[in-house]
């Protein structure tokens, strides 16, 4: 029988991935950074390429055709058109980007054509190039349970358009506004991590756990928020808006921002890397998320109107911003709303795929309110007991295996509540940014030094940064003011009032540090200065292994919340094989290693002399 594949692909910016389906079920789906070990790769994903082909069971004569995330043309138009526009303004950056384009980039089909036959594929095979934001579009509309909903895309740039709605029926979707560059909400986001000192494609997920440390009652954050809505942009009822390119650099320049100009504007120069957190640094993390929340509420609302649907589904990168998404769903324009797990550029790999499918083939959607189509998002590699055998004798590592997993469940449970830090590997690997209980690091929520034990101990990164809770989603509502399952990680709610610790009156004016430090919370390793979290619900239906170590913690303590962490330090993506797990635990003060069946404990493990700082560069 003739699978009717279709292998999508994005690549060439950042997160470059490759995403397959047969038959318009989505079959395996992963990142090239999680096999390249480089954080955000933007190569052709020939190893994810290769995975998922082999993971299908898909031969060159199955595949219908190769699915590219946008079309490189309209890209090429945008920046010619651009530069023309700004010149004579961005020599430098035009003198930079167009030998790329004009020896590689524009000559796409044929560089694709080159990469997909080291994967035995035919030259001959069809390759489409759906638009960047009909990929994300497709992404968010076709694995989502509705029949019927408003579609929501906000990121930087794709060709030219930064935010789009579009109105999915069916098997079909039909776009009915577009924000084109430079005006785009994610470039200004992006603007506000790289003046606050953090990588852009990058930071903007700590500037966004940055901004709960301001002080929403600060004279300077009520100036910031107003110099923003007066100068730098014109923000209009309808959530479109308007740039004032004077002050940004990006249109045609080498840095998000005009330094100088920003400088003269707030009164604070921009933040080196590794800087002071300083006071107006959390004060303007807070305005631009602040500013953000209203954006998106307004683009919502604008979709519920333009759609009269009941439902929203959401994609690109500004829908990873999970403060916003909580907002929005808390405002009930919609009675549900669905996020693409890999909202970002790696999801416009499945979208591709996905808009071939329904859209250029014209195929019906089979849809079921109950449960979307992903899968859990459990959609990358898992490995067999040889591979951790394998493993365990190249680095003559003790280990104990069990036969029975409740039984490990058990005993991994009692090591959790003991305080002890467990790598915990299983299953399939996850699509998207967000560990989901197969490649994750598990504490105890109710530690109160978890959260710094994990922040400096095992994941060297930034100490402000928050951890997220994962939950049994039949015991959610009562930690978490929260309403609907949030399975990805993507929704950011407050803890319930009985689970929270009062806090002075001065809290706001402490430095960030010791706000952090203070006892806020009965599950302190999960609250945020502001009492929120970043929850994940865990469903047994999706992933029962994950769901059944949670269930034992909470029968043996009575919670049912861990901290949820992905398997990596900083700068190193999320951990993809066994081997990469053992070499992230050795590197790191965690306790325990379970992979599978497997325990590996770290006070019988040999020497171990590499260290995690001589491996990545900090992100």
């Amino acid at each position: 029988m003739k699978k009717e594949a279709i292998l999508g692909i994005s690549a060439y910016y950042h997160d470059s991935a490759a995403a397959l389906i047969c038959a318009g079920s989505i079959v395996a789906a992963a990142q090239e950074e999680r096999f390249s070990r480089v954080k955000h790769d933007s190569s052709f994903p020939l190893n994810a390429a290769r995975y998922v082909l082999e993971y299908g069971g898909v031969n060159s004569a199955e595949l219908i055709c190769v699915a590219f995330y946008d079309k490189p043309y309209l890209k090429f138009e945008r920046l010619m058109e651009t530069y023309h526009h700004f010149a004579p303004k961005g020599l430098n950056s035009f003198l930079q980007a167009m030998p790329v384009w004009i020896k590689e980039k524009i000559f796409m089909r044929k560089i694709l054509k080159e990469e997909l036959s080291k994967l035995g594929l035919n030259k001959d095979i069809q390759i489409l190039f759906p638009e960047h934001h009909l990929s994300h579009a497709a992404s968010a509309f076709y694995p989502s349970p509705f029949k019927d909903a408003a579609i929501l895309t906000v990121d930087g740039v794709g060709e030219w358009a930064t935010t789009t709605i579009c109105h999915g029926k069916g098997k079909d979707i039909e776009i009915l506004r577009e924000l084109h560059f430079p005006h785009s909400l994610g470039l200004l986001y992006s603007a506000f991590t790289y003046y606050c000192g953090f990588k852009v494609n990058s930071g903007e997920y700590k500037l966004m756990g940055l901004a709960p440390y301001g002080d929403p009652l600060d004279e300077q954050t009520a100036k910031y928020t107003k110099k923003i809505l007066t100068e730098l942009i014109d923000l209009k009822e309808d959530g479109s808006m308007i740039l004032n390119m004077e002050y940004f650099n990006y249109a045609t320049g080498l840095t998000m921002c005009n330094d100088n100009k920003w400088l003269k504007l707030f009164g604070v120069p921009r933040r080196t890397p590794e800087g002071e957190l300083s006071s107006p640094y959390l004060n303007m993390a807070l305005a631009i998320q602040q500013i953000t929340d209203e954006v998106v509420l307004r683009l919502g609302k604008t979709a519920s109107t333009l759609t009269g649907s009941k439902y929203l589904t959401m994609a690109g990168g500004v829908a990873l911003n999970c403060v916003s998404n909580g907002k929005l769903l808390r405002e009930k324009v919609f009675e549900d709303i669905w996020i693409q797990p890999a909202a970002g550029d790696a999801g416009g790999a499945l979208g591709a795929a996905l808009a071939a499918w329904h859209i250029w083939k014209g195929k019906e959607r089979n849809t079921n309110p109950q449960i979307d189509a992903m899968h859990g998002a459990l959609l990358g590699p898992q490995y067999e007991r040889a591979d951790i055998l394998r493993l365990a004798k190249k680095y003559n590592a003790p280990y104990d295996e069990y036969s029975d997993f409740n039984q490990l469940c058990s005993d991994v449970a009692n090591l959790i509540a003991s305080g002890k830090v467990i790598g915990w590997f299983q299953g399939k690997m996850e699509w998207g940014p967000r560990a989901l209980g197969n490649r994750s690091i598990i504490g105890d929520a109710r530690n109160m030094e978890m959260q710094k034990t994990m922040n400096l101990k095992i994941k060297y990164r930034e100490g402000f940064r928050p951890f997220a809770p994962a939950v049994l989603y039949e015991d959610s509502t009562q930690y978490f003011d929260i309403e609907a399952p949030s399975p990805y990680m993507l929704i950011v709610c407050n803890i319930k009032k009985d689970k929270q610790k009062p806090l002075p009156k001065a809290y706001n004016k402490l430095p960030l540090m010791e706000k952090l430090y203070h006892v806020r919370s009965a599950i302190q390793a999960v609250t945020h200065v502001d009492y929120s979290a970043r929850v994940q619900t865990v469903h047994k239906e999706t992933n029962p292994q994950f769901w059944l170590l949670i269930n034992t913690f909470k029968n043996k303590t009575g919670c049912p919340v861990v901290v949820n962490t992905s398997f990596n330090v900083r700068g190193e993506p999320i951990v993809c094989t066994p081997l990469d797990a053992y070499k992230c635990f050795m590197k790191t003060e965690m306790d325990y290693l379970v992979v599978e069946n497997f325990i590996f404990n770290k006070s019988t493990q040999p020497p171990w002399y590499a260290t995690h700082e001589k491996d990545y560069i900090l992100d």
